[in-house]
């Protein structure tokens, strides 16, 4: 029982699946060529008040209860217009019996149309409706032409009705494809007139043309008769003048003949010394042709023994010269860098000597029992030694050998003899040495001398110590 239970469900379910399949199958509608398929209810994609969707071609699934659809007939109608007493530009009553052919519209827009309003109607109808916009339309065209104009220029006529009625029949869905108008006609009889004063006028242009080729015929007759007399005498006149032309051509062709043979003998000459030329003209256009080759060639190797060489030369000057400036280039950078080294390595112990110095001076200081003139004047005692040195280096290169004084025991303005001054100038080219001691505050015993202005200053003994 089991088997059979899950048999039987599965058959159920592919029956099931079956007519769902063939279901859907049956809503999905092809829209033939010749037909326009129209989906009304529930549409999408036709804007939010589009009331129905219309395919020309392809296909579409109707969505059951939600969707319906029907088709609409392609095929085209003819409609025959007995357009009777409709008034012309000048108020002419004209018959204009005519065939058209419409059919429901294919263009995207005019379609819709078609399916709002045309869309239960059957073709009986549909004729009906675009018979009476016809109408109108053929007589709103006909109030705007004059009646020669309607009569004469049927392609205008055609194009007027075409373009009104078109217009009017894309409103309710459908489209003019063909206008033909049989005859035209009126009440008054003024197209029969035309008609007959074109006939008319024709008959007499025709008999005018008939009256003008008789006239000719007549004329040409007389001339030909003319000819034919002008002709016979100019025939007998040419025949002798052709006889003399005969002979004068004869001896003008002997003529000829002999200036000819004696023109190309002379032709052949003149050729035969014009080829010689131009044969020597060759030969020294080759000639000259092959010198200069030469002479390019002698140049060439003129070019590659001398130019060649001093370009090389040049260039390994250049190179040489490229090679010299790098050398001296690295070398002065390498002195550069070595000088910058003993240059830092001097600053470095100028600054290692100025700062033991600055230690030491520091020590005076605080040995000086914190007073630093005290510790300046240690400084400057310290330094007197070489102050007296150089200043004995201001007379130590003198050579004196011998000094002479002859002394007359005189006095002068100042009281003091000859010598003593002698001996005072010696010394006072001496530095000023208790000068520059007192500028640092440090006063010389009086052992070393005093200063000139203490010996000008004193008592004016006259005294000759010298400082």
């Amino acid at each position: 029982m089991g088997g059979l239970g899950f048999l039987f469900l599965a058959v159920s379910g592919f029956l099931v699946a079956f007519v769902a399949v063939v279901a859907v199958l049956r809503r999905y509608k092809r829209c033939p060529s010749d037909k326009i398929l129209v989906v009304y209810g529930k549409v999408a994609g036709g804007g939010s008040g589009a009331s129905a969707k219309c395919y020309h071609g392809g296909a579409s699934f109707i969505v059951p209860v939600f969707q319906d659809y029907r088709f609409l007939d392609l095929a085209p109608m003819t409609i025959d217009i007995k357009l009777e007493g409709a008034l012309s530009l000048q108020n002419i009553r004209v018959n204009t019996p005519s065939t058209f052919t419409v059919g429901i519209s294919t263009e995207p827009g005019v379609m819709e149309n078609a399916a709002e309003r045309l869309l239960h109607m059957d073709m009986n109808h549909v004729a009906e409706l675009a018979r009476d916009i016809i109408f109108g339309q053929m007589r709103v065209v006909m109030a705007t032409m004059p009646i020669e104009e309607i009569n004469a220029d049927r392609d205008k006529l055609i194009e007027n009705i075409s373009s009104g009625v078109e217009v009017e029949l894309k409103k309710v869905g459908l489209r003019l494809i063909n206008v033909n108008v049989q005859d035209i006609t009126d009440e008054s009889g003024y197209i029969d007139a035309l008609g007959k004063e074109a006939a008319a006028r024709a008959i007499n242009e025709a008999k005018v043309k008939v009256a003008d080729k008789e006239r000719d015929g007549s004329i040409g007759a007389a001339e030909a008769d003319r000819d034919k007399r002008i002709k016979v005498a100019e025939a007998g006149a040419t025949a002798v003048e052709g006889e003399n032309q005969s002979k004068i051509k004869v001896a003008n062709s002997d003529a000829l003949r002999r200036q000819a043979e004696a023109e190309a003998e002379r032709l052949a000459s003149v050729a035969e010394a014009v080829k010689t030329a131009q044969a020597l003209q060759e030969a020294y256009t080759a000639e000259e042709l092959a010198e200069r080759e030469r002479a390019r060639r002698e140049e060439a190797t003129q070019a590659a023994n001398v130019i060649v060489p001093a370009e090389i030369k040049k260039r390994e000057v250049e190179v040489l010269a490229e090679a010299e400036a790098e050398r001296v280039r690295r070398v002065r950078k390498g002195e550069a860098d070595g000088l910058l080294s003993v240059m830092e390595a001097e600053a470095e112990g100028l600054k290692a000597i100025l700062t033991r110095k600055a230690e030491g001076f520091g020590h005076i200081v605080m040995a000086a029992t914190g007073k630093p003139e005290l510790a300046s004047l240690l400084l400057v005692t310290e330094q007197l030694p070489k102050l007296v040195e150089e200043q004995v280096k201001a007379i130590s290169n003198l050579k004196i050998d011998s000094v002479t004084v002859w002394e007359g025991g005189g006095r002068n303005a100042d009281g003091k003899s000859s010598t003593a001054d002698f001996v005072s100038s010696l010394v006072g080219v001496l530095p000023p040495l208790h000068e520059l001691t007192k500028n640092v505050g440090v006063e010389l015993p009086e052992i070393l001398g005093r200063s000139r202005g203490e010996r000008e200053g004193g008592s004016g003994d006259g005294g000759d110590g010298v400082a």
